[in-house]
């Protein structure tokens, strides 16, 4: 139950899936914030970027809102972000996607394609897979506190994480005979290539931990 409700703001740069997220965050009691210009983030005690599309896509809108550098300056405040998808890949440095292009730089590393696949298995990667920690004990008091290794997530992407620090990996999931990153952090700095809010109970309690984080952070 959350008691002190916290302002989360979730931005609209045009390539998100903002009104599922919306309600994940109605069913903790909260009323979560759209905006889509640099002042309506001013007062948020954490921040969802969401997305769905291409790498260029996102930084375009993310440039033509000037939210670029805000974005970047709440980062430095380590006020808790969480990246969602298209979200988490443009906080890196680069992606490289029908293209090269600048990312917001949050995190070191670059967006590739998925590499080549076992037989049988097809790029976009997309259902419901597991994730586990890059190392034991990574989890507590991050976004997988308490998460079961055995719940599965949902996906829906062609292209992967690859930090330039492999402290920053906080998880880890297979497919097509390929280990890829799927979920990044950098003090309160969090991507997850999955869809939390489509990811049923176990994606709340992911939503659930990001909440007690900011709550955390603001006492």
């Amino acid at each position: 139950m959350i008691i002190n409700k916290p302002k989360i703001v979730i931005i609209d740069y045009g390539v998100g899936n903002l009104y599922s997220l919306i309600r994940v965050f109605k069913f903790f009691g909260i009323e979560a914030i759209i905006a889509e210009e640099a002042d309506g983030l001013e007062r948020a005690d954490g921040i969802i970027l969401p997305g769905v599309g291409s790498f260029k896509a996102g930084m375009r809108g993310l440039k033509t809102r000037g939210l670029i550098e805000k974005i970047k300056d709440i980062a430095r405040s380590d006020k808790p972000i969480l990246g969602i998808c298209l979200g988490a890949q443009i906080m890196l440095t680069e992606g490289h996607e029908f293209g090269n292009f600048k990312g917001l730089d949050i995190i070191k590393g670059k967006v590739v394609h998925f590499p080549v696949l076992a037989d049988k298995e097809k790029v976009p990667h997309v259902g419901w897979n597991t994730v586990s920690p890059l190392k034991d004990n990574a989890w507590p008091g991050t976004i997988f506190n308490s998460f079961n290794e055995a719940d599965q997530v949902y996906f829906v992407h062609s292209y992967v994480l690859e930090p330039e620090d492999k402290e920053d990996i906080l998880a880890l999931t297979a497919y097509g005979g390929q280990t890829f990153c799927s979920a990044v952090k950098k003090g309160n700095i969090y991507g997850c290539q999955f869809h939390p809010e489509k990811s049923g109970p176990a994606g709340l309690k992911i939503i659930e931990n990001f909440i007690n984080l900011i709550e955390y952070g603001k006492n």
